[in-house]
């Protein structure tokens, strides 16, 4: 199972985790603790994220970078192929179903791989639609802030298995690597337990190791 590790300061589920979170030293550790990419909020108002974080981790790290926020529009993309992104998020639920293609065209444009989120049936059919994007099923109800995992539980075996396919969110500990690798995922996304830990390193340390499950 690869780990997807988040740098994030705060959160609307949690509020603060760590307002001094720097950048290039958290992705440097996370790097060694064995994390496979990085994924860096950098929405400011709720996440106390900045796109500055990006070019920090860049030049602190060798790993893939994810630009996570609420994207909407192409100008958020050059500023992530700018400041050093390997790949940005596209969430189906906050785009209409012409948007969402378009700016995955658009990120493919500018070299930007594409993590592509899902809820639902409907929502994973039109990531299905864009060729070798990886899908993130999140656990979450953005709406309400829930975690169910029973959404995973029911998409992740939809998802094809020359595709990549990440569980997002509800993560707190090996137990959920291997919850996440039994329903079929190939990477987990860790944020909050992650970014509380005074052990960055070790915490993404006692992450590896889970063998991935078969899929489909």
């Amino acid at each position: 199972m690869a780990i997807i590790a988040e740098l994030k300061r705060r959160s609307p589920s949690k509020g603060e985790l760590d307002l001094t979170l720097d950048a290039a030293v958290r992705g440097a550790a996370y790097e060694r603790g064995g994390a496979s990419a990085l994924s860096i909020l950098t929405e400011p108002s709720e996440f106390d994220g900045r796109i500055e974080d990006i070019g920090a981790a860049r030049a602190a790290t060798t790993i893939p970078l994810l630009r996570k926020d609420f994207i909407v529009d192409e100008i958020q993309l050059l500023e992530a192929r700018v400041a050093g992104a390997s790949a940005v998020l596209l969430i189906a639920r906050a785009l209409p179903a012409e948007r969402f293609l378009a700016l995955a065209d658009s990120a493919r444009a500018l070299g930007l791989e594409l993590l592509l989120e899902v809820r639902d049936e409907r929502e994973l059919e039109r990531a299905l639609g864009v060729p070798d994007a990886v899908i993130g099923v999140n656990n979450r109800n953005l709406e309400t802030l829930q975690i169910d995992d029973a959404v995973s539980a029911r998409l992740l075996q939809l998802v094809p298995s020359a595709r990549v396919a990440v569980y997002e969110s509800g993560v707190r500990d090996v137990d959920g690597v291997r919850r996440a690798a039994v329903l079929g995922a190939d990477a987990v996304l860790v944020g909050s337990a992650l970014s509380v830990s005074g052990s960055p390193g070790m915490a993404v340390r006692a992450l590896t190791g889970v063998p991935r499950s078969p899929r489909g």
